[in-house]
């Protein structure tokens, strides 16, 4: 006999250390684990009040730099399904609680395409559109439909469609409200066939180490999951939170001051004709902190963007660490790299 599971549930002084990428030890006054989002406007109306709240998902883009304050909220809401499929698209909707890996093993399982490169990003489907997660020339905000919230201000649900998510790179809406909506679902546009994203980190020459002249996305996500784990530290091996600092994007004149004097940094495609993303890797590393580590703090000996932990270091410790690494380069280069995960319990 298959019990259904209550629509939540409640657990006074928890432990996040199983819910952040880092592993660092923290400690929520308490956890709430929703698993039906139908329940969430009476459960936030008679448990949570107006005490601070934070949304969790497997914690792989946040820092937890102190313990959070009021309530850490979870979605265990695990479904995917096809509302539509036609000649060359399908629908997708997806829980906020949905692995996003499994997403992506999903759709390419069924056929469908365009999230390939973005295989084996840690996290889940209702963390994916805040940060716009994107590696390997895709972002995700390319294929969202629709964002199912409930308007914590408004209290109403809201369906949010792509142009009101205001994506950008590794940005969005929701990350700038971060207190305003609680992401339920999310709705993809993925198509059955599309140009395949090739052009990127080395993708073409790994389908060549595979043997693939003619691939297809399922071969760019194997291509992309290999690469991933040559290069990023597997966070239940090693915490961290993948790619800490975001490439910074600069107007094209600045860029090309630096080029005169740093003519091997690595450039790509800025925002429009008048800017240019500039690698942080590259300047972290001729900063010279790939590698380094200062107690359980460190970088990542094999990519300079990731910050570890190699054990017992705390959040706050960590956040030490990359504000050393950030200052070491705006010295250096004038450039100023910021953070990707969300910092809690201090500011930038």
């Amino acid at each position: 006999m298959t019990t259904t599971p209550p629509a939540w549930s409640l657990t006074e002084r928890a432990s996040l250390q199983h819910l952040n990428t880092f592993h660092v030890t923290a400690y929520a006054p308490r956890l709430l684990q929703v698993n039906d989002p139908a329940a969430l406007p009476e459960v936030l109306a008679t448990i949570v009040g107006n005490s601070p709240l934070l949304v969790l998902g497997s914690g792989s883009n946040v820092l937890l730099a102190a313990d959070p304050e009021g309530t850490v909220l979870t979605f265990n809401n695990r479904d995917i399904t096809i509302l539509e499929h036609r000649a060359d698209h399908a629908i997708v909707r997806a829980g906020a609680g949905v692995i996003w890996h499994e997403l992506v093993a999903w759709s390419l399982g069924e056929g469908l395409s365009g999230l390939e490169n973005l295989a084996l990003i840690p996290g889940t489907v209702g963390a994916a559109p805040i940060q716009n997660i994107g590696a390997y020339g895709a972002q995700v905000g390319d294929f969202i439909q629709t964002v199912e919230v409930w308007d914590t201000r408004e209290q109403t649900w809201a369906r949010l469609d792509q142009e009101a998510c205001r994506f950008a790179y590794r940005d969005s809406l929701f990350k700038h409200e971060a207190d305003r909506y609680l992401i339920t679902a999310v709705e993809f546009r993925l198509p059955l066939l599309h140009e395949l994203r090739l052009d990127y980190a080395g993708i073409r020459e790994e389908l060549k180490a595979m043997g693939i002249d003619l691939p297809v996305a399922a071969d760019v996500a194997n291509a992309v999951i290999a690469i991933r784990r040559r290069k990023l530290p597997d966070p239940d091996v090693l915490g961290n939170a993948g790619s800490f600092f975001k490439n910074p994007v600069l107007p094209l004149d600045q860029v090309n001051v630096l080029l005169q004097h740093y003519p091997e940094l690595p450039v790509f495609p800025g925002n429009d004709e008048g800017s240019r993303k500039i690698s942080a890797a590259w300047m972290i590393e001729a900063s010279g902190w790939k590698g380094q580590r200062d107690g359980d703090a460190g970088i990542s000996p094999n990519h300079a963007l990731v910050l570890v932990n190699h054990g017992a270091a705390t959040g706050a410790e960590l956040l030490a660490l990359a504000r050393r690494v950030s200052a070491s380069v705006l010295e250096k280069f004038g450039v100023l790299i910021e953070p990707e995960p969300r910092l809690i319990g201090a500011q930038w």
